[in-house]
């Protein structure tokens, strides 16, 4: 169900023949939408823009959604819907499952990046952006139409796991009976052996050739120490309410196998070169090679990226790749990127995309940490948030307030603000949601709620303004999916609670009678399902009561 600006400006674009550029108009007696066309085109044209304001509206039919087009100032159009037409259309959009989100023409294999926690490690707070922002994009992605294949990209592979495997033989532990916590503290003392004990290290050495050797040992251990991680992630996801699951994991270690074969592949290419004994790529605009191969032999975690980008290409088909990542890679995925078009494996068909988060901040303005300085563990994030607020409405707190900022920005971490049902917050966008489950609540107790949704009076202004903002939902998802600005649904929907709002306040609703009361029930419903959709896309829970 195409929207009714999309309707507009395509008519207004086959008369003008560019786009009109529609903007919200700044006051309400400028009507709905206003329109800066015709001074664009008074240059080319040869003719003051009122003359080709008039030369458009003499030319444009759209009779069956305006009232008749208004030229304003040096040849503004303004534009105002009919209010019938724009009835019609919430009227639909209650019956519409999508709610007016138009699906994608040519729907799009999206491969989403995200989380990528790292085995035996508790997810601590460097995990909370790239869990959030990348669960939003799956979300708002497949509600556009398109096919998404989220890829978790686990760290489960390298030297470490030398140390780990070597240390639960020294201390004849069963890996299989850890849970994370006990893997994690099992992580700092393998660690700390491997510094003061150089027999450790050299049998951890020895340790990291046998798992990549394909020891039967070796690797029956870092299964167990896998599994017991992918145990506890787990149970975090669903304490974050993401759709990741183990369907979605591809963790490093399934591109060990591919490492050397992508490197001899950039190698005969010429687009690797071996220098000073490292296979290296040198890409023009960057001051640091990329480096496949190391003068020892091993691989980093550069061709890793590379073998992992061939293979959502090559194998998984995908039409666009995004990367939800510390802001501080946008200079590697950068590198990566051109390798891959260097070596023709990211044709111009396929898109690629590094979406960078700024960090979490204390209200010291640094980096939120423990008080020893460490990264805070998502749980004990998450249990102060608790502390303070029930388990859907922190978790509403802290999504929005992550969400609602620029992606690129740091924001500072404040739950007592973030908790809050009043002002620019989750918790009131649920709040909104509430009040108006409880309003048809009571509509359906007192018997007066409609048998059929229906707006079908738009006699005052704030009834108009709350529908104008309904119709404009399908657009506003569209936008952050081809974007990827999840701020901007944010910004919408907390326009839409303020709006709801000043019609709730000043336009009664169980008070009224006859068409007007069911007219008003349906805006009611109309925006209940607008704003649990909205927050669904954002994974906030819509709650019924608070």
């Amino acid at each position: 169900m195409a929207s009714l600006p999309s309707q507009l400006s395509a008519r207004v674009q086959a008369v003008a023949g560019i786009e009109p550029e529609l903007r919200p108009a700044t006051r309400p007696e400028f009507g709905h939408f206003q329109s800066n066309v015709a001074l664009r085109l008074a240059k080319s044209e040869r003719k003051s823009p009122r003359e080709v304001a008039a030369d458009i509206v003499a030319r444009l039919d759209v009779d069956d959604l305006c009232e008749p087009v208004e030229i304003a100032g040096p040849g503004f159009l303004n534009f105002r819907l009919r209010s019938s037409v724009l009835a019609g259309y919430v009227t639909g959009q209650l019956a519409d499952p999508a709610l007016g989100v138009e699906q994608a023409e040519h729907p799009q294999r999206v491969v989403i990046d995200y989380s990528s926690p790292n085995v035996a490690k508790q997810m601590h707070v460097g995990h909370l952006r790239t869990t959030i922002i990348g669960d939003c994009f799956n979300r708002v992605l497949t509600a556009a139409g398109h096919e998404v294949l989220p890829q978790n990209h686990l760290g489960d592979w390298g030297t470490q796991f030398g140390q780990l495997v070597e240390q639960i033989l020294v201390e004849r532990l069963d890996p299989a009976a850890l849970d994370l916590v006990e893997a994690e503290e099992l992580y700092k003392r393998a660690a700390a052996h491997f510094k003061d004990d150089h027999d450790f290290a050299d049998r951890a050495r020895l340790r990291v050739v046998a798992l990549q050797s394909g020891d039967e040992e070796t690797l029956r251990i870092w299964r167990s120490l896998v599994e017991v991680s992918l145990a506890g992630f787990n149970t975090m996801y669903a304490r974050l309410h993401v759709l990741l699951t183990d369907e979605h994991l591809a963790g490093e270690s399934i591109y060990n196998a591919v490492l050397g074969p992508v490197a001899d592949e950039l190698k005969a290419k010429g687009v690797a070169v071996v220098d000073d004994g490292a296979l290296c790529v040198f890409v023009p605009g960057f001051n640091a090679p990329l480096i496949l191969r190391k003068r020892d032999g091993g691989y980093g975690y550069d061709v890793t990226d590379l073998a992992a980008l061939l293979h959502r290409v090559r194998d998984l088909k995908a039409d666009r790749l995004i990367y939800v990542t510390d802001v501080r890679q946008g200079d590697h995925f950068a590198q990566v990127f051109a390798v891959a078009r260097m070596a023709g494996w990211l044709p111009d068909t396929v898109s690629a995309e590094h979406v960078g988060y700024g960090m979490v901040l204390g209200a010291d303005g640094r980096p939120y940490k423990t008080r020893d300085g460490k990264a805070m563990h998502l749980a004990t994030l998450l249990d102060m948030a608790e502390e303070i607020a029930s388990p859907p409405i922190a978790l509403a707190a802290i999504k929005y307030a992550d969400l609602s900022n620029g992606l690129n920005q740091n924001y500072v971490f404040d739950i007592e603000r973030m908790v809050a049902t009043t002002g620019n917050t989750g918790p009131y966008l649920q709040y909104a949601h509430a009040r108006m489950t409880q309003v048809l609540a009571r509509a359906a107790a007192e018997g007066v709620l409609p048998a059929h949704e229906a707006v079908t009076v738009l006699d005052e202004p704030q009834e108009q303004a709350l529908a104008l903002l309904l119709s404009g939902y399908g657009d506003v998802v569209a936008e952050v999916a081809s974007t990827l600005q999840p701020h901007k649904l944010c910004a919408y929907l907390y326009d839409l609670a303020g709006t709801l709002s000043v019609f709730y306040e000043r336009c009664p609703v169980l008070r009224s009678e006859g068409e007007v009361r069911s007219s008003r029930l349906a805006l009611c419903a109309a925006t209940k399902r607008v704003l649990a959709a909205g927050l669904d896309l954002l994974g906030i829970e819509a709650l019924d009561r608070m």
